[in-house]
């Protein structure tokens, strides 16, 4: 099966190690790199060298923010699916992701199970040998 090509922007260690380790044990995935604040995220993303089938973004940064990353992120070339994985998954956050192009939303208190879920999903649609001939339409 395919692994995902995952990058990570999250500012705690103790989280995005333990969301690594998660991810990486339960998902085909790779993390192919990792950020604790919006500039150093955005240069990864705007580095050609670079590619990720999966961006995870938190919303509150160590400096900068996630709304402001997936707004910058907006004028790039398109990496793969953003989602967030957030605290603060609040209806009003919901919204301003989805008016971001954000493909989902996942609340860390709640939502692990199904973000493994989503990544499972999207590694499966990766796979797919028609997906690699590029005649797959979803």
């Amino acid at each position: 099966m395919h692994r995902l090509q995952t990058y990570i922007v999250e500012d705690s260690p103790v989280i995005r190690d333990n969301l690594v380790a998660t991810l990486e044990e339960l998902v085909p995935l790779r993390v192919v790199g990792v950020a604790a604040d919006e500039s150093t995220a955005l240069q990864w993303l705007q580095s050609p060298e670079h590619r990720a089938e999966l961006v995870i973004v938190d919303i509150f940064l160590k400096a900068g923010s996630g709304l402001g990353l997936l707004r910058s992120a907006r004028g790039l070339p398109r990496q793969g699916k953003f989602v967030v994985f957030s605290n603060y998954a609040t209806p009003d956050v919901r919204r301003r992701c989805a008016q971001l192009g954000v493909d989902a939303v996942f609340d860390k208190s709640g939502d692990i199970e199904a973000l493994v879920d989503y990544c499972r999903e999207l590694a499966a649609h990766l796979s797919d040998p028609l997906h690699e001939r590029g005649t797959h339409s979803g």
